[in-house]
């Protein structure tokens, strides 16, 4: 058997008043002062002059026109929310006109992956979502783009298993899944393989069942996650550097003192304006 190592890259109003008491994040270095200027936002949003000033970049007038009506729906929003910046790569937590968390972010970065038939785009939708649930210490199950990148990579093709898949390998052996783990069957003895590598045979890379003990990563999100739904996550990183880069696969990654300030603040209900 062959294995590629994984790779790591990649409410209540009582609860709201509490946010009061730490106006140090609201001090923090970001854009333009960090603070969301709702009155210099009020000027520009019916224009893309401030997109021009900061030399922000759009892949058409369709884009930026799509950037323009979503920064108009964050300026409205009222009560206690959320605002993510993917132009500026920083998040703010606001109660009314009040920012109380600001916050240096790291956002999707926009490529397109292709292999065979299948086409994945990593970005970050603009528009408002809402804070579904929060959760401490995350396990991380990859979505299916994390192997077809990994096979792409290194020129394998893509299999999958599934409880019940019985392989027939080149050597004789069956790679299966029992009690929720890949492994092997020889001479009717199963040998369990390694939960933090990829599974390799000849040249092709399997993708375990989602909630096999194989399809689970810890630590690949940080101590906290608020999850927004459809796979798009609030969420710590063990990647420090890439805090303030477009370097995500579409999540929002934050510092660990920032996702576990939301973690702690934030109720579930709470929106997320992106822009």
């Amino acid at each position: 058997m062959s294995s590629i190592q994984f790779s790591r890259f990649v409410g209540t109003v009582g609860a709201a008043l509490t946010l009061f008491a730490t106006p140090a994040f609201a001090s923090q270095g970001g854009p333009q002062g960090s603070v969301f200027d709702l009155t210099r936002v009020r000027s520009t949003l019916d224009t893309i002059d401030d997109a021009k000033t900061n030399n922000y970049s759009f892949d058409s007038k369709a884009d930026s026109l799509s950037w323009a009506r979503s920064r108009a729906v964050a300026e409205k929003a009222t009560g206690f929310h959320i605002v993510v910046s993917l132009q500026d790569k920083h998040l703010w937590a606001i109660i009314g006109e009040d920012t109380v968390l600001s916050a240096p972010v790291s956002v999707a970065k926009g490529t397109t992956l292709k292999y065979a038939k299948q086409t994945y785009t990593f970005k970050t939708p603009r528009g408002v979502r809402t804070v579904l649930r929060k959760e401490a210490d995350p396990i991380w199950q990859p979505p299916e783009w994390l192997y077809v990148e990994t096979a792409k990579e290194y020129g394998l093709q893509v299999g999958h298993l599934g409880t019940k898949s019985r392989v027939k390998l080149e050597d004789g052996r069956i790679l299966t899944v029992q009690d929720g783990q890949a492994g092997v069957l020889e001479n009717g003895v199963f040998d369990t393989l390694p939960t933090d590598e990829h599974i390799v045979f000849g040249d092709t890379l399997y993708v375990p069942p989602l909630g096999s003990k194989n399809r689970k990563v810890e630590g690949e999100l940080g101590k906290f996650r608020l999850d927004m739904g459809e796979g798009f996550l609030l969420h710590g990183t063990p990647y420090k550097d890439s805090i303030g880069m477009a370097a995500t696969h579409g999540c929002v990654r934050m510092r660990d003192e920032d996702i576990e300030w939301l973690y702690d603040h934030i109720p579930v209900g709470t929106k997320v304006y992106i822009y």
